[in-house]
């Protein structure tokens, strides 16, 4: 059980196309190991039953001979911002706790679809509105190898959950960087796909979204195996209206233009300046030509902040008045901080969208990709102040400004990003890199973070 609960997605649906690995046995070690690493607090709900039901139809149609999807017999779990049919959806809030939705989100029914098997739904702070892992339903998730220290959020459960061998794969969503922090606090791959790419319809304002579903796994063949069956626009998706652009493909690091972006305003940890250093140099070292940009990626928090704190206010503050007391604290000030915004900073913050846009748009013009790292450094200490002030190589500032400048300002332009694990530090905590490019180019993307895998292993 334990070596089918440590087998990538890639290599479990060899198994079970070679009949070497059923999808009763993948489905046993992923509940298994679930049950064994309770302690992590990974799973708002764990769906056994159904998933178990699933495996054995799924073990017979591969006995039977029909034709496997590419994810079939493949356990999957979803965080718990994202609905399932049948299954609890509660958003890591109490005015949820006991809500079971009627459909399946795309995602997840693109997922079922590709043959994949539901196990169940992974924790999320409420509203995924902070980057601490902690919520009223759930309580705390822990880091899957060092527990004093955050996992990151929002997909806190989905990134511990892939990390831990609890399935293969997950779904995460991400608001701010909400797939990519946790994917590099835990050492796995996570997508935040172009705006529209992986539809994500639950969101009231699909014109003006800036949260996006997508795939996290512990390899960035595995994290395109998922993607691959998550992708496709939808009608009922304003970015959905058309077909894909021609994707571009990556075939070797030689040749390729690259933006190196070390900073994005802030201080980074020695550490990981030395080790997201190191990657670059690497890809330059074979073949890949290097230019190196600054953008002020933290002069956007304020953007950033009033699209949020505007969006919860409008979406959460209904609730306050019955629900207000059993919030999260942190939320009760993100609404109030919110109601007190004018329809002129909501506007200022879209015209500061789209000039953050332009000037991605502007490096991207010449380059085919832009690095940079996903964090400033390691993963936190659990129960730092989110309001609060972190320090980072020797200078304070908020947690958003100082620790993850270079992951919410993408969430406004709609670009795709990736981060991919890029070593650890002394105390073996992980690091992540970056990488995104143009708008629809995913192929690329994964064919660079490939190759960029590939090279650090070297």
């Amino acid at each position: 059980m334990t070596e089918i609960a440590d087998m990538t997605a890639t290599a479990l649906a060899a198994a079970i196309r070679s009949r070497e690995v059923s999808p009763v046995e993948a489905v046993d070690a992923a509940l298994a190991r679930i049950e064994a690493r309770a302690d992590l607090n990974a799973f708002v709900t764990v769906t056994a039953d159904q998933a178990c039901d699933a495996a054995k139809r799924a073990e017979a149609e591969v006995m039977s001979g029909a034709e496997l999807r590419p994810l079939h017999g493949i356990p999957f779990s979803v965080k718990d911002l994202v609905n399932t049919a049948g299954v609890r959806t509660t958003q890591g809030s109490m005015i949820f706790e006991h809500n079971v939705p009627a459909e399946d989100g795309v995602s997840v029914a693109r997922a079922k679809a590709a043959g994949g098997i539901l196990i169940g739904k992974t924790t999320t702070p409420e509203f995924g509105h902070k980057p601490e892992a902690t919520s009223p339903v759930s309580g705390r998730t822990l880091h899957p190898t060092h527990p004093d220290r955050t996992p990151g959020a929002s997909s806190s459960g989905s990134g511990v959950a892939a990390a831990a061998g609890m399935g293969p794969l997950s779904i995460g969503s991400d608001g701010g960087g909400s797939i990519r922090i946790p994917a590099a606090c835990c050492g796995i791959v996570g997508l935040k796909a172009t705006l529209g790419t992986i539809p994500h319809l639950q969101l009231p304002d699909l014109f003006g979204a800036n949260s996006y579903v997508g795939p996290m796994a512990r390899d960035v063949a595995d994290t395109r195996l998922f993607f691959d069956s998550l992708k496709g626009f939808d009608p009922r998706d304003p970015f959905g209206q058309a077909e894909m652009p021609p994707q571009r493909r990556a075939r070797s690091l030689k040749g390729l233009r690259l933006a190196w972006l070390p900073r994005a305003g802030a201080s980074v940890d020695p550490e990981v300046a030395a080790a997201t250093e190191a990657a670059i140099r690497g890809l330059e070292a074979e073949g890949a030509e290097i230019e190196e940009i600054d953008l002020d990626f933290k002069a956007f928090e304020e953007t950033f902040l009033t699209v949020l704190r505007t969006g919860l206010a409008a979406r959460v503050g209904p609730h306050m008045a019955k629900f207000g007391n059993v919030m999260d604290e942190t939320l009760r000030v993100r609404i109030e901080e919110g109601s007190r915004l004018t329809a002129t900073d909501a506007a200022h913050a879209a015209a500061e969208r789209t000039r953050m846009f332009r000037d991605i748009q502007q490096v991207l013009a010449r380059v085919d990709s832009i690095v940079s790292p996903t964090l400033t450094a390691p993963p936190l200490p659990i129960g730092i102040d989110t309001a609060g002030e972190v320090e980072v190589a020797g200078n304070r500032g908020t947690v958003r400004g100082a620790w993850y400048p270079f992951t919410y300002p993408l969430n406004l332009t709609g670009h795709p990003a990736l981060s991919l694990p890029c070593g650890t530090t002394r105390e073996g905590l992980p690091i992540g890199l970056q990488i995104f490019t143009h708008w629809y180019q995913e192929a690329f993307l994964l064919d660079l973070a490939a190759l960029t895998e590939e090279s650090l292993k070297r």
